[in-house]
């Protein structure tokens, strides 16, 4: 039976921001980039701050690329339907974030936006999208180019290698059908599955290191109670969210929102999962969930 292994999410939420499980992530982003990456450090900022109102988990990093270009990536894992209007302002926060005041903007790195979406995207004929920053004449379709003072100031760059790039891999478009390096990693993204055979660069550490045989007891706990109200997450959101925002009916998606974290709270307390354990997964506070009706823990 195939080891069972943490899922991405909690994985980017709690693992991968150490040095020490670096490699995992350098391992994903040299298959999708098609170059080897080295990350340099993960940047601390606003967006990588640990709130139960985030929706979805985000990381910063800055990486080296095989030429030694400096990139900020940007690496998006969500289940949620709008993230399609977070994208370009989140990825425009991340520049002037770790932009030095008064350095030139010809020092400013290049953005790469990676999301990992869980969820079916209409239309989607395809499981990996890749999108950059193209200027077309309207008259004669030529595509615009850095002038040869430009280059010079810039290096040998097209428009494109500047302006931020966006990478959407829709995980559930996955046909399971591995084909390269890159399908392992998408493998493992879809079934938290890395099968023996598969070489893909960083999936041996992960392997290793996001086993659930790893995890201590207080750990295993707090993950399970995470992997359960991603289940009733989603059901509420194809449920309320989705059909509430079309329809307008915000006010509706609210309550039951509320009512559906009071309900994993609930659970947990019957599962006997500690008050504050719950109080951290859920957004509560310890006070309202001992008040909450229907429990006898």
């Amino acid at each position: 039976m195939p080891r069972k292994l943490i899922t991405f999410d909690w994985a980017i939420k709690k693992l991968l921001r150490s040095k020490a499980n670096f490699g995992i992530l350098e391992g994903f982003l040299s298959e999708l980039l098609f170059t080897d990456i080295t990350i340099v450090e993960i940047l601390e900022s606003e967006s990588n701050k640990e709130t139960e109102d985030n929706k979805y988990n985000r990381v910063d990093i800055k990486v080296k690329d095989a030429s030694g270009q400096l990139i900020l990536v940007e690496i998006q894992h969500t289940r949620e339907y709008d993230f399609v209007l977070r994208m370009l302002p989140d990825t425009e926060e991340v520049i002037p974030e770790h932009v030095r005041s008064g350095n030139s903007f010809s020092g400013i790195s290049k953005v790469i936006s990676v999301n990992i979406i869980f969820f079916d995207f209409h239309g989607s004929t395809d499981y990996i999208y890749h999108g950059a920053t193209t200027f077309e004449g309207i008259h004669t379709h030529q595509i615009l180019q850095l002038s040869e003072k430009q280059r010079e100031l810039l290096g040998p760059r097209k428009i494109a290698d500047l302006c931020p790039e966006y990478y959407i891999i829709d995980v559930k478009s996955f046909d399971n059908v591995v084909r390269d390096a890159l399908d392992q990693w998408i493998y493992f993204l879809k079934n938290t599955e890395i099968k023996e055979s598969f070489f893909a660069k960083g999936l041996a550490e992960a392997k290793e290191k996001l086993a659930v045989l790893a995890m201590s007891d207080a750990e295993l706990q707090v993950y399970e109670a995470f992997e359960y109200k991603l289940h009733h997450r989603a059901s509420l959101y194809e449920g309320t969210f989705v059909l509430g925002k079309i329809e307008g009916r915000m006010e509706a998606r609210i309550e039951a929102e509320i009512e559906g974290k009071e309900e994993v709270a609930r659970a947990m307390r019957r599962k006997g999962i500690p008050v504050s354990t719950i109080s951290e997964v859920t957004g509560f506070a310890v006070e309202e969930i001992e008040r909450m009706p229907g429990d006898n823990t």
